[in-house]
């Protein structure tokens, strides 16, 4: 039986393209040889055990693909790149799994009025940013990230890996709803707001309307849906007590989310809002600074994700003006922050970290910081195994919904993505020396590419 030609083989076929291609019509163009990295001689913190084992990693392409503390052999045809470590240590790339890198350098005027393109620009500089901090990888909570991420994936712009929620869903009056007093009452014809059309933020009322956001969430490529349970600090029209979406409202996302086989998280920081997004099916809350004891044995007993922030009233404070509503808000939820910190320790909840840096340059600039500021609960490492392989278990819980499936995140070993820090000292140790990765860190790797590398000058 004669074999079938694709449509563009004949295409080549019939312009005389073929020989062109060096291919004959039943020849494939032969992959790429592989793209090899030997890092030798280096202390391995894995992600996981704070032991440190000294050793050699070896890449291929954008895969570790063995961790060995005997010699690894390679042979010169592969024309493998050999780093030498000198000893320092060797850590995952780090995870922040709070982040708005679209927003993080724009301050709120501008966000909600400059052109879109712009922010865009702005949100392409805070990506490269972001990995030269040594973040590799964000889950990124609200905000027009699906261009950004593809662009990073394609190599056009440097960036971490972006799991992204695209817009947060709110109900009228509640986080997501930035409109002015003046814009309401809303018809239902009413063109969709600045925020919404540019994917900052949707208002959604009623179950109907919180399904179908989810839905056009889900077909433009969210790992995870992105609700607000509850008043916040910086918006201003919905106080922070005030609890927010009903529970059939919620669980028509949580519906959908688990449809595609992924999850629902919610802004929230009360035990009334919690609770009720609990109840409606919801597997993480972000902040929860003011839970309650009773709040947080339930979030232990159903396995609930707690994706903490470490909001003090210090240096990384968004900065509100003194005497605002928004200002009282702000202090009055950071002076729940330690009691937060000591029920997630106390019941064993499954905590993540995120650094939810909005609207102030300087304040993302401190990524760093405000993960080395978790040792006021945590000792260094358990702060590093959170940013590291315990933020990975969160994003896993995507599931077919992951955007990197093909290997392992936030560890070193044998199957995992290549995110690699070479650290100039011992973290685990001095915590600090995250504080400052514009000197620290010699080496940072993403995927098996190298964005920086001061180590062998």
């Amino acid at each position: 039986m004669k074999r079938k030609t694709g449509f563009f083989f004949q295409l080549l076929l019939a312009c005389g393209l073929m020989p062109f291609l060096g291919l004959s019509q039943n020849q494939k163009a032969a992959p790429p040889p592989a793209k090899n990295i030997l890092i030798t001689n280096v202390q391995i913190f894995d992600g996981k055990n704070e032991q440190l084992t000294n050793g050699n990693i070896l890449i291929s392409n954008n895969l570790i693909t063995k961790v060995s503390s005997n010699p690894i052999v390679v042979d010169n045809s592969d024309n493998t790149t050999i780093i030498d470590g000198k000893g320092k240590l060797a850590m995952p790339g780090l995870i922040d799994a709070h982040a708005h890198v679209t927003t993080e350098i724009v301050p709120l005027q501008i966000a909600l009025t400059a052109d879109a393109s712009y922010i865009q620009i702005l949100a392409t500089k805070a990506a490269e940013a972001e990995i030269m901090r040594g973040f590799t990888t964000i889950r990124d909570v609200s905000g027009p990230t699906f261009g950004l991420k593809r662009a990073i994936d394609e190599g056009i712009v440097a960036g971490p890996r972006i799991y992204p929620s695209g817009s947060g869903i709110g109900q009228t009056s509640g986080h997501s709803d930035f409109r002015a007093t003046t814009d309401i009452p809303v018809s239902p014809t009413s063109p969709p707001t600045y925020m919404e059309r540019n994917g900052f933020s949707m208002v959604a009322d009623g179950a109907d309307q919180v399904l179908l956001r989810t839905r056009e969430l889900l077909k433009q490529g969210a790992s995870q849906i992105k609700l607000m349970a509850g008043g916040g600090v910086v918006s201003n029209f919905d106080p922070l007590d005030v609890t927010q979406y009903t529970e059939p409202e919620i669980k028509a996302a949580v519906d959908a989310a688990t449809n595609w086989g992924t999850y629902v998280t919610v802004h929230a920081y009360t035990p009334n809002a919690i609770q009720s997004a609990i109840r409606a099916g919801v597997k993480c809350i972000e902040h929860g600074q003011l839970a309650d004891e009773a709040t947080a044995k339930i979030m232990a007993e159903k396995g609930i994700w707690w994706s903490l922030q470490p909001f003090l009233d210090d240096e990384d404070a968004i900065p509100i003006p003194e005497g605002t509503p928004n200002r009282k808000k702000q202090l009055e939820m950071v002076a729940g922050t330690d009691n937060a910190y000591k029920l997630a320790k106390k019941y064993n909840i499954k905590t993540a970290f995120g650094t939810d840096c909005l609207f102030d340059r300087k304040l993302s600039t401190r990524q760093g910081a405000q993960l080395a500021k978790l040792v006021r609960w945590y000792t260094p490492f358990e702060v590093l195994k959170m940013a590291t392989s315990t933020n990975a278990t969160l994003l896993a819980m995507s599931g077919k919904r992951n955007p990197y499936p093909n290997g392992k995140l936030g560890v070193i070993e044998e199957g995992a993505y290549a995110d690699i820090i070479l650290v100039d000292g011992n973290p685990i140790q001095n915590i600090k020396l995250i504080e400052d990765p514009e000197k620290n860190f010699l080496l940072i790797m993403k995927n098996g590419k190298i964005y920086k590398n001061q180590i062998q000058k």
